[in-house]
């Protein structure tokens, strides 16, 4: 398996894996990208692939970077997913680690994600690395368009 940085001609497929991962989070109608979107907004883009042999795209990591008044400069990782025929072999192990060294080769203090509060497979892979699950933010989303 193969991690590198997504391109453009890697949209139609990581799209895909968007939609699967809304429909995992049983959110699809909140699912409102598109590979289109995606392409007249790529200098946003942050996303790292995991492809296999055969040019598959089997899992994906989504990040920026930004800033917290409390630690200064931070990584957020929006989305970690992999396929669920991938789950278990270390690919998400792999792509939490990929991010994890990237936020501190660039000088982050701080890398910050969310999951599911019904996601327990997911919260207990994440206390395994050492974070800090603390349940007190709650998500306050401004759809804008």
């Amino acid at each position: 398996m193969n991690i590198r940085k997504a391109i453009e001609a890697d949209y139609n497929q990581i799209h895909a894996l968007f939609m699967e991962f809304a429909e995992f989070e049983k959110l699809p109608e909140k699912m409102i990208n598109t590979v289109e979107r995606m392409k007249a907004e790529q200098q946003y883009f942050n996303c790292w692939v995991v492809e296999t042999p055969d040019k598959q795209i089997i899992a994906y990591v989504t990040y920026f970077f930004c800033y917290y008044t409390w630690t200064g400069k931070a990584m957020y990782m929006d989305d970690l997913y992999v396929k669920p025929e991938f789950r278990g072999t270390g690919v998400g192990t792999q792509l939490i680690n990929k991010v994890i060294r990237h936020a501190k080769e660039t000088g982050c203090h701080k890398l910050r994600w969310q999951v599911s509060n019904w996601n327990n497979p997911a919260m207990d892979f994440y206390k395994k690395l050492g974070a800090d699950i603390d349940g007190t933010e709650q998500n306050c989303d401004l759809i804008l368009d």
